[in-house]
């Protein structure tokens, strides 16, 4: 093996390996589907006869504890160790029930035939290129594997039973006077009766696939793949010159047409009929000359395939158990799985991903039937980042599904669902989640009072807002960075624009004169508070008001009118300057006790105020992390949802997340200018829907009727997540004994209990 991962398997034999990554294929709608296949099959075309294929799928039992060390939040000593603890087991739980611990990898390795690692290596890194591109045409994500890469992965195989992590550098080997075989060599092989082998202490049965049925299934593979013990598939693939494979077809229907005529020949000397032929001579001689059609008129080539299963065991007992398993799966797809009696030894090489096929055993296929084989299931979602969140398990996996949103392009988030089919709930369990493995600020918009027994938990602030509170926020607050612009007040007179028109009402809205005077006072009122920008000369909705007065235009005097209930009158709610303490790292703003008018109006000033919060923490390099519950109230209004989208397109460049928590996706859409905050959203977390909202969301999203299934009289916690282009259905069973489920639950039983 050398460095750059070119192995010497023989004298002149040469190969490389390529790791690679799952995609969507069984979620997928039939025309994707076919449109995968087609370009599988493309993929197999491009090897010709002077390069062998391996295509190798391990599932083995995870040597490191790498995914269980992603999921521990340490203790850091404060008032949260207990619920980090708490998570934390959760998370192990959810991870425990994935595959039992079991690892999945795929690889393509490939080998020609050279004469010196001179002549091999750029023929194999042109060939590789190549490999790269057909698999990202295909939206396959692939790493070449480099010579480290390739020995840990044989010494994962070879040394199963030893839990201790690979070791090895290339400078050890002139010192030590050792070849890189021996750092992956078991402690021991053991070929004992010629049915099984022993390597260290595992137990293995190497196997192969005799495929028998003329019609095979895509679900085959992924049916041996889902068996939940070690186990290691391999497809050896050799391509057939295509000149020869024509020659050989003809020559074999030749063959047929003589043993025809002989049958003929025999009829009329019996005297019978001799149209009368034996029924397997009229049906391989249809094959063949079918075959032939395919070879030289249709994207068809010929490929020897060697199909071999690896089993492996702790015990000679479970091996056979194992063994029987996979049998049964052969049988279901018409297929026989035979064991490699006293050829176990060439079995367990030709299984290690090096290329070599040690199998004599090789079935004749064409491109599409080697192509049905397809190595694509589901993608799985497991990133490796301290800030991963959980989200659930992969409903058709059962892994564990973890991931940052900051990895996205855009991190604009939306939970949609019904009533009842746990929104609030994932918002929570999210908001929890960023509060215990980050350090970001987490601000809510609560309009139903439902966030208050976790923020109190988590030590945050919580702020009522209603006509008998105590409790403040200045819609006029400003800080001097509320813009890009140099000139802070731009956004903020766009802001007081969406207020006014709240507040003026009416089907028609703002008349351009009167946002003319609107922008006109904004400028006057705030004059003061940037010549000198001191806490007591901050304006209040009083100062706008005034300045309205003052102007001459009719339209002024109206504006100041419809202003008077909020300034002097009974809703003077947002008349005060702000009285409570907005920098604790959890602030909800709790404004169920509105009325229903006043209730988009605090909304508005809340989604103001968080704007404010996030220019502060853009300065101090600080992602703010908004949870917006009830988010279509402000929706329904032009001038908010104009503001609303406004900031979502903001958020992402000044560090900010939002997330917008709603029932009907229809809300979303209902306008060319709120659909900009579906198409800005990278991540959807879409539990049970209405029926009325599917069809939208199957034309909108391009879901499969498959995928659609997943949010369709889906339970509690059931549903779909779009992480940019991944699409995966998640089950998310949150245990109900922690003290976690009980401050994050909106059911009245259990809130009571």
């Amino acid at each position: 093996m050398w460095p750059d991962g070119i192995c010497r398997v023989s004298d002149t034999y040469y190969t490389k390996t390529i790791a690679f990554e799952d995609i969507n294929y069984q979620l997928n709608q039939d025309e994707d589907k076919n449109a995968i296949f087609e370009a599988w099959c493309d993929f197999l075309n491009y090897f010709d006869s002077s390069i062998h294929v391996q295509l190798s799928f391990f599932d083995l039992a995870a040597a490191d504890d790498r995914s269980l060390r992603a999921v521990v939040i340490p203790p850091q000593g404060d008032d949260f160790d207990d619920i980090r603890a708490e998570y934390s087991g959760m998370l192990q739980n959810q991870l425990a029930k994935g595959n039992n611990g079991l690892v999945k990898t795929k690889y393509i390795t490939f080998g020609i035939q050279a004469e010196n690692i001179r002549t091999a290596k750029p023929r194999l890194e042109r060939i590789e290129t190549d490999i790269l591109n057909n698999l990202r045409h295909l939206g396959v994500k692939a790493e070449p594997q480099n010579g480290m890469e390739r020995l840990k992965t044989l010494h994962s195989i070879l040394r199963m039973d030893d839990r201790e992590p690979f070791s090895f550098s290339w400078d050890w080997l002139p010192i030590s006077g050792l070849s890189t075989k021996d750092f992956i060599a078991p402690s021991s092989f053991e070929f004992p009766n010629g049915r099984i082998c022993r390597i260290g202490q595992k137990y293995a049965a190497a196997s192969i696939v005799q495929i028998l049925a003329p019609e095979l299934s895509d679900r085959m593979l992924a049916d041996f793949l889902d068996m939940e013990s070690s186990l290691l598939v391999n497809f050896h693939i050799q391509s057939i010159d295509q000149t020869k494979a024509i020659k050989t077809v003809k020559r074999k229907i030749t063959d047929l047409d003589r043993s025809k005529i002989e049958e003929q020949k025999k009829a009329v000397r019996a005297g019978y009929d001799m149209d009368i032929i034996p029924s397997d001579l009229a049906t391989y001689g249809e094959e063949a000359k079918k075959l032939l059609q395919d070879l030289q008129s249709r994207n068809e080539r010929m490929f020897l395939v060697t199909f071999i299963i690896l089993n492996t065991a702790d015990t000679p007992r479970q091996l056979d158990n194992n063994v029987f398993q996979a049998s049964s799966i052969a049988q279901k797809y018409n297929c026989t799985l035979t064991r490699l009696d006293f050829q176990q030894e060439q079995g367990l090489m030709s299984s290690l991903p090096l290329g070599l096929n040690s199998i004599d055993i090789q079935r004749g296929l064409t491109t599409s039937s080697t192509a049905i084989f397809v190595p694509f299931t589901t993608q799985e979602l497991f990133q490796y980042s301290p800030e991963a969140l959980y989200c659930g398990l992969n409903a058709l996996s059962n892994n564990l599904i973890m991931v940052d949103r900051k990895k996205l392009k855009n991190p604009n988030g939306l939970i949609l669902g019904t009533p009842g089919s746990g929104k609030s709930f994932s918002a929570k369990r999210e908001i929890l989640n960023v509060f215990l493995v980050t350090d970001d600020d987490i601000l809510i918009c609560d309009p139903e009072g439902e966030y208050f027994p976790l923020v109190q938990r988590l030590h945050g602030q919580v702020i009522r807002i209603s006509p008998t509170s105590a409790d403040y926020i200045n819609p006029m607050d400003i800080n001097l960075n509320y813009s890009d612009d140099e000139n802070p007040l731009s956004l903020k007179s766009d802001f007081i624009l969406s207020l006014c028109e709240l507040i003026v009402g009416g089907k028609e809205g703002l008349q351009p004169v009167e946002k003319t005077i609107i922008d006109r006072c904004v400028r006057l009122v705030y004059r003061q508070y940037l010549n000198d920008p001191r806490p007591e000369n901050m304006p209040v909705l009083e100062d706008l008001y005034n300045a309205l007065r003052e102007q001459e235009e009719s339209q002024a005097q109206h504006l100041a009118t419809a202003l008077e209930i909020y300034v002097t009158g009974s809703l003077n709610v947002f008349n005060h300057r702000t009285n409570v303490e907005l920098d604790n790292r959890i602030v909800c703003y709790d404004i169920k006790e509105l009325g229903q008018q006043l209730k988009k109006i605090g909304m508005l000033i809340v989604q103001d105020q968080v704007w404010n919060r996030v220019t502060l923490n853009r300065e101090a390099h600080k992602s703010t992390r908004y949870y917006m519950d009830e988010f279509h109230l402000l929706l329904k209004e032009e001038q908010t949802a104009a503001y609303s989208v406004e900031i979502w397109k903001r958020f992402r460049k000044w560090g900010g997340i939002p997330t917008g928590i709603t029932q009907n996706v229809k809300d979303l859409l209902s306008s060319r200018e709120v659909e900009n905050i579906f198409e800005n959203s990278d991540y959807i977390y879409m539990l049970n829907q209405a029926s009325g909202d599917r069809s939208i969301l199957a034309a909108k999203l391009n879901i499969s009727p498959h995928q659609l299934s997943y949010v369709t009289q889906s339970g509690e916690g059931e549903g779909l997540l779009f992480y940019g282009n991944v699409i995966l259905p998640f089950i998310d069973r949150f245990p109900k004994d922690t003290e976690m489920y009980r401050v994050m639950t909106t059911k009245p039983m259990e809130m009571a209990g």
